[in-house]
């Protein structure tokens, strides 16, 4: 609704750029303290989001550009016009999760343990990114008579102006949001790397898919689909291959759980072995010192007959 929020001299600041901005920065925030707090690696999140960042910037216009070949071919200034605009997210999501992939591999670092750590992140900057995408008009929805509506200016150089549309970008934040908070309560739960990244994967198509139902902006397509629906099969395919492929192969509580619960048996082994020496000792300690009260009991006894027998041994010798 406000393209340019405001100018610093020869500098303007656009509503969209602020968006995408702040979302990023937010991503990097948790990214980061969530790396800490799970100790995961030592300090590289930074260094990968910013190689994850540009590499996907490159694949999203990369992608935004194929699907758009029949305009440029018709119409070669549409380049230069959607040069800081024209985006095509999935085309991103697979340039950053492949660059880092590669610096994983590069730092010898786990990527799975990093593919679970960033996917929240990226829900959260997508989602605070969609409302760049209000104030620019941009990814806007269909016609509506609904009472949930959204009405563009004449300034909007994207969205129909003074028509109620479908807000579909508020759906996208909104979505995207619940996303981000949904994998973090996951990231608690999950009982393999790279869980939580499958997860992202499914969420996100299945929510792009259907809210690529809702929008009416001009963004290619493959037959029936839209571009992004069309990717989108072959994302949830492959979130859910990933889930269950990573729930088999590196399980990473089944190992702690065995250590467990064979600490948990040597502590109750021990507890028991404790309860039966309490319980026989004391029984075992009486019955010895009562064969041996008895045993000394016999022995002055013994002696106290000699006693007597030495005694009247000697009376008989005096009455001789």
């Amino acid at each position: 609704m406000k393209e340019v929020l405001f100018r610093i001299g020869p500098f303007t600041i656009y509503g969209y750029g602020f968006m995408v901005a702040l979302g990023v920065l937010a991503a990097f925030l948790v990214g980061m303290y969530r790396e800490k707090k799970y100790k995961v690696g030592d300090d590289q999140i930074f260094s990968m989001g910013i190689w994850c960042l540009v590499c996907g910037w490159a694949a999203a216009k990369v992608l935004f550009i194929i699907t758009e070949l029949p305009t440029l071919f018709s119409n070669p200034k549409y380049f230069w016009d959607t040069l800081a605009s024209g985006f095509v997210v999935y085309g991103g999501l697979v340039g950053g999760i492949l660059t880092g992939y590669v610096f994983c591999r590069i730092k010898k670092l786990s990527f799975l343990k990093y593919f679970d750590l960033v996917m929240p992140s990226v829900a959260l900057a997508q989602g605070i990114g969609r409302f760049g995408c209000v104030m620019a008009g941009c990814c806007y929805g269909k016609a509506t008579s609904g009472a949930f509506h959204i009405v563009f200016p004449e300034s909007c150089n994207y969205a129909p102006a003074g028509v109620p549309l479908i807000p579909t970008q508020f759906i996208s934040a909104g979505a995207n949001i619940v996303n981000f908070f949904v994998l973090l309560f996951c990231a608690k739960r999950t009982k393999s790397d790279g869980q939580v990244g499958g997860l992202y994967l499914i969420f996100y198509s299945i929510g792009r898919f259907i809210i690529e139902c809702l929008r009416d902006d001009p963004r290619g397509s493959v037959g029936p689909l839209s571009t992004s629906q069309f990717i989108a099969i072959f994302m949830l395919v492959a979130g859910i291959a990933i889930f269950i492929y990573c729930g088999k192969k590196y399980p990473k509580i089944k190992e702690e759980t065995k250590n467990e619960n064979t600490e948990e048996e040597n502590g109750e082994e021990q507890v028991e072995k404790a309860d039966t020496q309490e319980d026989v000792d004391p029984e075992e300690k009486t019955e010895t010192e009562k064969e041996a009260g008895s045993d000394g009991t016999e022995k002055e006894a013994v002696t106290e007959d000699g006693r007597r027998e030495e005694k009247e041994e000697k009376g008989r010798g005096r009455e001789n």
